[in-house]
């Protein structure tokens, strides 16, 4: 079981930092995903970390924004997120990868999915 925590509202240029953690399974065992899902738009991919993080894939719009991050001591994988911008709303979810197509310009992941948490980046 995945659960997301961290969301919340934020203002633009402001940073939050979301986690997502485990129970039953290590997160360093899997590749993981963070992905986003805006109203009435598609879940996408905002940033992915192949197992043994060999690979990372991060969307074009957060690159230098956004860093995935895993911390094994404590089972957890978070997603820093620095200088937020409304485009940035959305319901994130965290993924454990049973299925993978990862590479530096593409993630599709499919697996043990959270809850979700919502982040709003809003004055």
């Amino acid at each position: 079981q995945l659960v997301e925590s961290g969301g919340g509202l934020v203002q633009p240029g402001g940073s939050l930092t979301l986690s997502c953690s485990a129970s039953g399974i290590t997160l360093d065992d899997f590749t993981i995903g963070w992905f986003r899902q805006a109203p009435g738009k598609e879940r996408e991919a905002v940033s992915c970390v192949y197992q043994g993080d060999t690979i990372f894939y991060y969307k074009d719009s957060v690159k230098g924004r956004f860093t995935i991050s895993r911390d094994n001591a404590k089972n957890v994988v978070d997603l820093q997120m620095n200088n937020v911008l409304p485009e940035d709303t959305g319901v994130y979810y965290c993924v454990a990868a049973s299925s993978t197509i990862l590479a530096t310009n593409i993630c599709k992941l499919d697996g043990v999915w959270g809850q979700g948490t919502q982040v709003t980046v809003s004055q």
